[in-house]
């Protein structure tokens, strides 16, 4: 499966939400590896403004993370990682097509639109995402059963940041062990504190990527399920194609036009 997230880097996008569940998908794949894995080519890519620190410090943990975990022969064939550099349209025009599932992860309330969700349905590829933006009419289109839609809405992200508390999911095995691997300096063993800075400041976590972790975490074993029936798995692809018409420009400008404009066409 190769498993894409294209995105600006940025903290409300949520690389880290990605990032983290591939640690603990590394993990339990070296705990359980004759277990029916998946297999995933997990890709990141996406600009960074030059002076986001933090922006920077995702880039530079992930491609730490894919080092370690492509050399390591334990998961060959069943889990590796790729950070596309100097992303551009030309890059874009090779990855959508390729992709099977387009991660979509902002924290709900935060992402205002989006037009990648609706290139990558039109290229066949099946969204997981938070209730959020453009895929809330895209869910409306092709059907709940034909996304995976993830984590809290808006409203209750509201809600859970009046009384957030990281030690509740601290307790969380999985996120525990992921956060350690990192601080312990088993992706950065030459220099065992170089990611410290990162988990102080990033982890504190505003944009809530412990609390849709088990959300997450369940629906991407939704997903494993769903890609091992072939059959089932393109039937979703050729809905997502098949209702991606519904964001084409001339609908959209033909609903500008009547509800906004308030124009008619003319006969030339």
């Amino acid at each position: 499966m190769f498993d894409i997230q294209i995105k600006r880097i940025h903290e409300y996008k949520r690389q880290t939400l990605n990032l983290l569940h591939v640690i603990v998908r590394y993990n339990e794949i070296l705990q359980n590896p004759d277990a029916d894995w998946v297999p995933r080519v997990v890709f990141f890519s996406g600009k960074a403004a030059p002076g986001y620190v933090v922006a920077k410090g995702i880039i530079e943990i992930i491609n730490e993370v894919t080092q370690v975990i492509n050399n390591d022969a334990r998961v060959k064939n069943k889990l590796k990682v790729v950070f596309i550099p100097n992303y551009s349209v030309s890059i874009a025009e090779m990855m959508i097509p390729a992709a099977d599932l387009s991660e979509q992860i902002s924290l709900a309330g935060y992402e205002a639109s989006g037009t990648s969700n609706m290139k990558f349905i039109l290229n066949g590829a099946i969204i997981i995402g938070t209730l959020d933006g453009a895929n809330i009419e895209i869910k409306e289109c092709v059907g709940d059963e034909n996304i995976f839609i993830f984590g809290h809405t808006a409203e209750e992200v509201i809600e859970i940041r009046k009384h957030y508390d990281l030690n509740k999911y601290w307790q969380d095995q999985r996120i525990h062990k992921a956060l350690t691997d990192i601080s312990s300096g088993k992706f950065s063993p030459n220099e065992p504190n170089r990611f410290a800075p990162f988990l102080m400041g990033n982890f504190q976590d505003y944009y809530q990527n412990f609390a849709d972790f088990d959300s997450y975490y369940n629906t991407q074993k939704k997903v494993d399920a769903l890609y091992r029936d072939p059959m089932k798995w393109a039937k979703c692809a050729i809905m997502n194609i098949a209702c991606a018409g519904m964001f084409s420009s001339d609908r959209s400008i033909q609903e500008y036009a009547e509800k906004i404009w308030n124009i008619e066409p003319i006969n030339a």
